[in-house]
């Protein structure tokens, strides 16, 4: 007779110590890979467009924080006795406009659909309060500021990011009927050419280039036939030569640009001249940062319009060329979302915001370099101005929020596809 051997009594889960180590040390490894596999899912729901666009930006905000610093501080000193009164404005708004970009960049697309008209008609009319209303300021011989007690904004900085969204949406609706000219002129013309009406009553030539090219940056980047753009631009360069003519300072302007005297606005005789000249004392390798001779009243709006002549003075040639480099760099981002992208919305108002950075920044660096005459527009996410500052940053924020959503799309399709 065989005997079977005596079973060992075996506890249940519930009647298992509290303080068991084999349960704790289970649950800690299940933790662990919980953890491990929900940030792996966060990064990977990011794309490297989405982290170069924002570390691009973000570098270009810090180090624009950086040269306001050294190129306001003696003109705040004479204004408010303050040399950082300038920077801490200008820290303010970066870091408003942070947050917001971050927010903006989880918006989905639809949202934009629902409202864009409100948005952009709520900019049209705060620009028709400057032209209409005291609250409007005229500074430099351009009225495009609202003010409101103490505190002043450019609702034309609203209007182009408005715009540009509202481009992309109705383009990317009307994308298979864009051969035919009515349907590009019908909602282009009255629309956004009425937006751009409102900011040149203003006398704000440069924004009115901006806007002009961004709305030809969207029809080109839409499909819009060539000989349509043609058209378009030499009605442009057309509105343009006739505004230009229209007032005494902007043919003063003109007249500095090939060397004459300009009488209604003599100062730009001496912005121009003073721009070579810190340009040209930089160097290879500039005077050293905070070292700026130009900056002791020597140059006017240091720190917003030639700001890039500070740059080349203190960091050199050196310095200058790593500015355009992070144009350039940030010109290819945004080709790469605009290739990455199958949404038409998405394309064309991504394109938009490029064209708008892009071009004002050639704008502004051709200025100073003399290229062109001057017409007063910042060097994006570095030149001194509020309202400037946070408009750029919403619109790389949308820009962002197109990167987030084309790279969850496309692993949805990848993962589709396996299946």
């Amino acid at each position: 007779m065989t005997t079977s051997p005596p079973r060992v009594p075996t506890r249940s889960r519930a009647e298992r110590p509290a303080d068991d180590p084999a349960e704790h040390e289970s649950a800690g490894r299940l933790s662990a890979l919980t953890t491990r596999i929900g940030l792996g899912r966060s990064m990977t729901s990011e794309s490297a467009n989405y982290f170069l666009l924002l570390g691009v930006t973000l570098f270009m905000v810090v180090f624009g924080l950086v040269m306001v610093l050294s190129s306001s501080a003696v003109e705040s000193h004479n204004d408010s006795d303050n040399f950082f009164a300038r920077f801490w404005s200008q820290g303010v708004f970066a870091l408003v406009g942070l947050p917001l970009m971050l927010l903006v960049s989880r918006i989905p697309r639809a949202f934009w659909r629902k409202t864009i008209w409100f948005f952009l008609a709520a900019a049209c009319f705060l620009q028709v309060l400057v032209l209409l209303t005291p609250l409007g300021m005229e500074i430099g011989g351009n009225r495009n500021w609202i003010k409101i007690g103490s505190f002043t904004a450019q609702p034309s900085e609203a209007i182009k990011l408005a715009l540009v969204v509202w481009l992309g949406i109705v383009l990317a609706r009307k994308r298979d009927m864009l051969h035919h000219w009515k349907h590009v002129a019908i909602p282009v013309v009255p629309v956004a050419g009425g937006a751009t009406a409102l900011v040149t009553l203003g006398g704000d030539l440069g924004t009115t280039m901006i806007m002009a090219a961004l709305i030809l940056g969207a029809l080109y980047f839409a499909g819009v036939r060539l000989r349509f753009l043609a058209t378009g631009l030499v009605f442009v360069a057309i509105v343009a030569v006739c505004v230009a003519l229209s007032s005494a300072s902007r043919i003063g302007r003109i007249s500095a640009f090939f060397g004459g005297t300009s009488v209604a606005n003599p100062d730009v005789d001496w912005q121009i001249k003073n721009g070579f000249y810190a340009l040209a004392s930089g160097g290879v390798f500039g005077v050293g940062l905070g070292n700026s001779h130009s900056k002791w009243s020597w140059l006017p709006a240091a720190d917003t319009d030639f700001i890039f002549a500070i740059i080349g003075e203190e960091l050199g040639l050196i310095g200058a060329v790593v500015v355009l480099l992070l144009f350039v760099l940030l010109a290819i981002v945004f080709l790469r979302i605009i290739h990455a992208s199958t949404d038409p919305f998405a394309r064309v108002t991504t394109a938009a915001i490029m064209v708008w950075l892009i071009g004002q920044a050639f704008v502004n660096i051709a200025v100073v370099l003399g290229v062109i005459p001057v017409l007063g527009v910042p060097l994006p996410l570095i030149s001194a101005g509020g309202t400037a500052m946070i408009s750029s940053m919403l619109a790389i924020g949308i820009v962002l929020s197109f990167a987030r959503e084309s790279h969850r799309d496309s692993i949805a399709d990848r993962t589709g596809a396996r299946r």
